[in-house]
């Protein structure tokens, strides 16, 4: 809707929201990739492949989501669309945790990046609603 210009405020309210679980994602893996570098020892093989193992099981209830939300598609969105970008986005989740990428998926989003990558500069609570303003003031 946002690519649009529909439902301003919603998409906005979404792309903060989005900001924020972005945030704790990065943390999360910045904190996983110091606890490795710290402790070498505590990552090896078997505890790689378990984590693999958790990701992947990840994705697939993700699949899962995906055929129950969408069993038939809509224009433009269908359940192997949104699997492709769940596995794309957990190789990049693999990548940035320095483990091999599982999927080889490509991005069958690629505005996808676009509404996700962009920085915003504005406070949410801090914009004015113009859409439903006019040209006269009330007066008492």
């Amino acid at each position: 809707f946002g690519r649009q210009n529909r439902l301003p405020g919603t998409c906005e309210q979404v792309q903060y929201i989005l900001r924020d679980e972005s945030i704790h994602m990065n943390f999360g893996i910045e904190l996983i990739n110091a606890i490795r570098e710290e402790n070498p020892g505590v990552w090896d093989n078997e505890f790689e492949k378990e984590m693999i193992e958790f990701i992947k099981t990840a994705v697939s209830l993700e699949h899962n989501y995906a055929q129950e939300c969408l069993p038939s598609g809509v224009l433009g969105l269908n359940t192997n669309l949104l699997k492709e970008y769940v596995q794309y986005i957990a190789d990049r989740r693999f990548e940035r945790l320095r483990m091999p990428k599982q999927y080889n998926s490509s991005n069958p989003f690629p505005w996808m990046s676009e509404v996700i990558d962009l920085k915003k500069e504005k406070n949410f609570f801090e914009t004015r609603v113009t859409e439903y303003q006019t040209g006269g003031a009330l007066e008492w």
